[in-house]
C-alpha cells in the first residue's frame, strides 16, 4: 500500500472531469508504450526497472563501499552534474540533520558537491577545506569528458594524490561511469578505481536508483534498500490500474496537460519543509529536460514556503495568471517543538502558545493554498506522512513515471535533451577546442 496520496480538487475550477476521462484511452496506450517499449526512447526505459531489479551483490558491494568510505572520510565529495549529483543531493538533504557539518551523529561524513558549476572561487573554497579534512570522493560521469565535472576531477584528483600519495588516493576514489567504454572507464581500469556502472539504458536524470544515487546516499548513512522497496511499492500500485480515478500517477500527468492546454505554462513546485529544496532542484531538471522541447512544454519553477512567501508571494497571488502550482504536503514532522508562552506579548503570539510549530505551518500552508485558488491558481496536492527512505522512493518514482507518460501526452521524447547540446558547441569553439575550427570562426564573426 502506497502512503503518497494525489488530490487535484482544486484545479477542478478550471478544468473539468469530463476533460480529464476523455485522456483514459491516450494514458492507457502509453502504458503499453512504455511496458513494451514500442515508444519515443524506448532505448532508455531500463529505470523503470530498478526497484525490483537492481540485483543484490550490487546493493552489497555499494554497501560494503559506503562503509569503508566512511571510516576513511570526514568530507565525501561529489563529482557530478544534472543527474548525475541532483538524485543523490535531493534524497541526502531530505533525509539528513538541516546542519550536517556542525553535527555527525550517525557518523557519515559531510557530502559536498563538484563538478556542477565553473566557479574557480567555488572549487578554491572546496580546497581550502579539503586541505584540513580527511576525503574521499565519487566521480560520476558516463563519459569522463563533461565539461564542468571532469575540469573537477582533474583539479581534486590532482589534490588527492599529493595530500595522500597516489596509492591511497586510488583507494579514495570510486568511478561510477559506463560500463566499457569512455575517457572515465580507461582511467578507471589504468588507474584501479573502484567502479560502478552507470546503465547504458538509462539516463542521467532517471538514474537516481541506480549506483549514481545509490552510492552517495549509502555514504551519507542512509538505507539504499528500504528506498528501493518504496519505489517498488510504487510501481505495483500503479501497474494494478491505469484509470485516473485511482492511480495518482496517471492523474498527476492528466492534470497538469489539461492544465497546460488551458494555458498554465507554468508549475510551480512548493514545498513548506526546507529539506525539500533539493528535491524540487531535482524535480526541475526531470521535467524541464524531459518535456522542454519542439518549442513545447510546462516550465518548472520551484518555491519553498513560506520563506519565498514574502518574495515571490506577490507573484504567484497577482501575477500573470499562467501559473499552477504543485504541493508536496509533509504530514509529521521527525521532531515537536511547541510556541512558548511569554507574559509580556510583546509580539502578540501569544494565542498560538502551546501549538507545535508545524501545527502553524500547516495553518499557513492551508491559508496559502486558499488565498492562491482565490487569486486564480490551480493548487495541486501531493502528500506524504513523513520524510524517509521508503517515502523517497515512493516519490522519486512517482514523478519519473509521471514525467515518462507525461511527456508522451505532450508528444515528445521524454528521454533524450537535444537542447543540452547548444551551449556546448558555443563554450568549446570559445575555448578552442580542437574540432571546433569552424565554429571558433563563426562566433568570432557574431561578437566582431
Amino acid at each position: 500500500m502506497i502512503r503518497l496520496t494525489f488530490d487535484y480538487n482544486n484545479a477542478l475550477d478550471f478544468i473539468s472531469e469530463a476533460d480529464l476521462k476523455n485522456y483514459q484511452e491516450e494514458i492507457n496506450h502509453h502504458y503499453l508504450a512504455l511496458r513494451n517499449k514500442t515508444g519515443k526512447g524506448s532505448d532508455f526505459l531500463g529505470w523503470m526497472g530498478l526497484p525490483e531489479q537492481t540485483h543484490a551483490h550490487v546493493l552489497d558491494k555499494i554497501e560494503k563501499t559506503a562503509a569503508g568510505l566512511r571510516k576513511k572520510s570526514d568530507i565525501f565529495v561529489v563529482i557530478g552534474i544534472g543527474g548525475s549529483y541532483l538524485g543523490a543531493r535531493a534524497v541526502i538533504e531530505a533525509l539528513n540533520h538541516h546542519f550536517p557539518h556542525l553535527k555527525k551523529e550517525n557518523g557519515a561524513p559531510v557530502i559536498l558537491y563538484a563538478g556542477q558549476n565553473i566557479s574557480e572561487d567555488y572549487l578554491h573554497d572546496l580546497l581550502t577545506i579539503l586541505d584540513e579534512k580527511d576525503y574521499s570522493l565519487a566521480v560520476i560521469s558516463k563519459s569522463g569528458t563533461t565539461t564542468e565535472p571532469a575540469i573537477a576531477f582533474r583539479i581534486l584528483r590532482s589534490h588527492l594524490e599529493n595530500k595522500y600519495g597516489v596509492e591511497e588516493a586510488r583507494r579514495r576514489i570510486v568511478a561510477i561511469t559506463d560500463k566499457e567504454k569512455g575517457a572515465l572507464k580507461q582511467l578507471a581500469d589504468e588507474e584501479g578505481y573502484e567502479t560502478f556502472v552507470v546503465p547504458d539504458d538509462v539516463g542521467g536524470r532517471y538514474s537516481v536508483l541506480t549506483p549514481v544515487g545509490l552510492l552517495p546516499i549509502a555514504v551519507a548513512g542512509f538505507d539504499i534498500r528500504a528506498m528501493l522497496d518504496g519505489a517498488k511499492r510504487m510501481k505495483d500500485h500503479i501497474g494494478k490500474d491505469y484509470s485516473i480515478a485511482v492511480n495518482p500517477v496517471s492523474a498527476y500527468a492528466v492534470v497538469r496537460n489539461e492544465l497546460y492546454r488551458k494555458g498554465k505554462t507554468t508549475e510551480i513546485m512548493v514545498n513548506y519543509e526546507p529539506r525539500l529544496f533539493y528535491f524540487t532542484e531535482w524535480w526541475k531538471q526531470l521535467y524541464g529536460e524531459s518535456e522542454g522541447k519542439e518549442n513545447k512544454g510546462i516550465f518548472p519553477a520551484g518555491v519553498s514556503f513560506t520563506t519565498d512567501l514574502h518574495s515571490m508571494g506577490q507573484y504567484i497571488q497577482d501575477g500573470l495568471r499562467n501559473i499552477f502550482e504543485t504541493v508536496i504536503s509533509v504530514e509529521l514532522p521527525d521532531n515537536e517543538l511547541k510556541v512558548p508562552e511569554d507574559d509580556k506579548n510583546l509580539d502578540k503570539l501569544n494565542y498560538i502558545a502551546g501549538m507545535p510549530i508545524h501545527q502553524v505551518n500547516r495553518q499557513a500552508e492551508l491559508g496559502t493554498t486558499l488565498a492562491h485558488l482565490d487569486g486564480g491558481v490551480p493548487n495541486l496536492r501531493i502528500t506524504i506522512p513523513r520524510v524517509n527512505e521508503e517515502i523517497m522512493g515512493e516519490m522519486i518514482y512517482f514523478f519519473e513515471m509521471a514525467c515518462a507518460l507525461s511527456g508522451y501526452i505532450l508528444g515528445v521524447n521524454p528521454f533524450d535533451q537535444p537542447g543540452v547540446e547548444a551551449y556546448k558547441k558555443n563554450m568549446f569553439a570559445l575555448l578552442g577546442k580542437p574540432g571546433f575550427e569552424k565554429e571558433t570562426e563563426e562566433i568570432k564573426k557574431r561578437l566582431d
